[in-house]
């Protein structure tokens, strides 16, 4: 039994391989699951009592040997492929490229609205997305009796009815007239979030700008003016509609429509047959909103403005299912990779 085991620890001492897959085939027979040194241990059943203890340590080092030459050859056998891998190597040829990423598609759109607004003198301010009652709703003309509560779902905090996550970004606008002195003139872009339904079309957390001129003599006109060249410059339209609508915090409040025209299967399905896409809501700023935030109304007229970034990129991009945005897979993410 002993010569046995001194016949494998010499076979190991002599081992040579000369690859990796030599080395490996050393593995398999010296250390795998089915080696030719466990039957070893399994014969010291057969070794008198008194010779038992010198049986064992014989086979612990014709295995410890075995794993000591394994360590030792692999070693040698990858630093002589780094080095021949090495002196293959050819310094003049160009390095491997460098995927670069790309900007989300929110994050572009969003970087083109602020740029045309920004052109205009707007400046952009930011507030916080866990909001208090009073500036999400009542300092925009929303007291707790109003209807107009009923237009959002909010998310209100576990056990707190006064702190909730905004629903619109019109609680900075709130915020910055409390400070600020017209004349202001500002966007607001961020998260907002509602409790609605995820669907292709809606989603409960997404993206809005929104807008606030206020100074002495501020008309509708200006608004107009305004949101035309937003819209020449976002889409390259020549036309925009506003139609009479309803929002708390302005009066009179309009949607605004871009100029699509009906030359394609695409704009026509978009339009719904009309030409016409609806893009932002809009009007002038509500002389209650002033009040409640310290400005006189008297003195003082304003408009503002809101849109969906979500809802600008889907039309820039042709992009059907709102929830791609949030998803992050990279298939849809590489289509923009051109862009900056």
């Amino acid at each position: 039994m002993f010569a046995k085991v001194n016949q494998v620890i010499e076979e190991i001492g002599a081992a040579d391989p000369k690859s990796m897959e030599e080395l490996e085939l050393f593995r398999i027979k010296y250390l795998g699951s089915k080696n030719t040194i466990k039957p070893l241990f399994g014969e010291i059943r057969n070794v008198p009592n008194e010779q038992k203890k010198e049986y064992g340590q014989l086979v612990n080092q014709a295995k410890i040997t075995a794993e000591n030459k394994f360590a030792e050859l692999k070693e040698t056998l990858e630093s002589a492929a780094d080095e021949a891998s090495a002196q293959t190597l050819d310094l003049t040829m160009p390095g491997e490229p460098v995927a670069l990423g790309s900007r989300h598609p929110i994050a572009t759109t969003l970087n083109r609205i602020v740029t045309i607004f920004q052109r205009m003198g707007f400046a952009v301010v930011e507030g916080p997305e866990i909001e208090d009652d009073w500036h999400n709703f009542t300092a925009m003309n929303t007291p707790e009796d109003h209807p107009a509560r009923d237009m959002q779902d909010t998310f209100y905090l576990k056990n707190n009815t006064e702190l909730l996550l905004r629903t619109h970004t019109s609680p900075v606008q709130a915020r910055v007239m409390e400070t600020q002195k017209p004349p202001i003139r500002i966007i607001a872009p961020g998260r907002v979030y509602r409790n609605e339904t995820i669907s292709a079309r809606s989603h409960a957390q997404f993206h809005q700008v929104e807008g606030l001129y206020v100074d002495e003599g501020v008309s509708f006109a200006d608004m107009k003016q305004t949101l035309m060249y937003f819209a020449q410059e976002m889409f390259g339209t020549p036309k925009i509609r506003l139609r009479p609508s309803y929002f708390p915090f302005t009066e009179p409040s309009a949607e605004m429509d871009v100029w699509i025209g009906m030359d394609n299967e695409k704009n026509y399905r978009l339009s719904k047959g009309t030409g016409w896409l609806e893009i932002l809501g809009c009007g002038m700023v509500d002389p209650n909103v002033l009040t409640n935030c310290g400005i006189d109304p008297e003195k003082y007229s304003g408009f503002a403005f809101g849109m969906g970034i979500e809802r600008q990129a889907m039309r820039l991009y042709d992009i059907h299912d709102i929830r791609l945005f949030f998803e992050n897979d990279v298939r849809f993410l590489k289509q923009f990779s051109s862009v900056i």
